[in-house]
């Protein structure tokens, strides 16, 4: 009902958790020690808060700006060379379990994103062509990073898919599913590495 009237969504939810927590015979303390339990458990999900701000003072210092000057010093930098480069890092980074290392609001935005818009501008892209470019830069990342950490052993999708399929009566070890990622991760780098490096012949 509260979504429907357009309420704070969290307040909704607390307000939901709470009478439920009531309804099924639970004190108010009690209650609000499993909001304090649930939020100290998750606590890692409020990183971005810390982030947000970090980066937002990175930029207002200059770091777009120096990304951008950054590529103009390169001489051999192109919009697609420069996005294969970053997926690749970022597959090999997720295959290894580091998939907060990079992300949009820490890594695309503020750095991926203007370092490809300079070496597009460069290669003489107009802007349509220049923001088609920013959404590359997000794409590269969300492939990269789809593709690379079903690689690694320990991720959450590869123990749901071990689980889905013990569900039908396949056992399958969390090392088999690692194993056959690779050759998807391959295809994913290839795919996607032609359709970057033929921005490049767009310009």
């Amino acid at each position: 009902m509260g979504f429907l009237l357009r309420f704070n969504p969290l307040l909704v939810v607390a307000a939901a958790a709470l009478v439920t927590g009531l309804a099924a015979g639970l004190e108010p303390v009690a209650v609000l020690a499993a909001f304090g339990r649930a939020f100290n458990d998750t606590r890692y999900v409020t990183i971005i808060y810390i982030v947000l701000p970090v980066v937002g003072l990175l930029e207002r210092q200059g770091l777009q700006a120096r990304a951008r000057g950054l590529v103009a010093g390169m001489r051999g930098a192109t919009v697609g060379r420069l996005l294969l480069g970053y997926m690749l890092f970022r597959q090999v980074t997720a295959a290894l379990g580091l998939t907060s290392i990079a992300g949009h609001p820490q890594t695309v935005r503020p750095l991926v994103a203007p370092m490809a818009v300079a070496a597009a501008e460069r290669q003489g892209f107009d802007p349509p062509a220049c923001e088609r470019v920013k959404a590359m830069a997000a794409g590269t990342d969300n492939i990269g990073l789809f593709f690379g950490e079903d690689i690694f052993i320990a991720i959450g999708s590869i123990l749901l898919i071990k689980g889905t399929m013990a569900q039908y009566g396949y056992d399958i070890t969390p090392i088999h599913l690692s194993l056959w990622a690779i050759p998807t991760a391959v295809a994913a780098l290839l795919v996607h590495g032609a359709r970057l490096l033929w921005l490049d012949r767009r310009a």
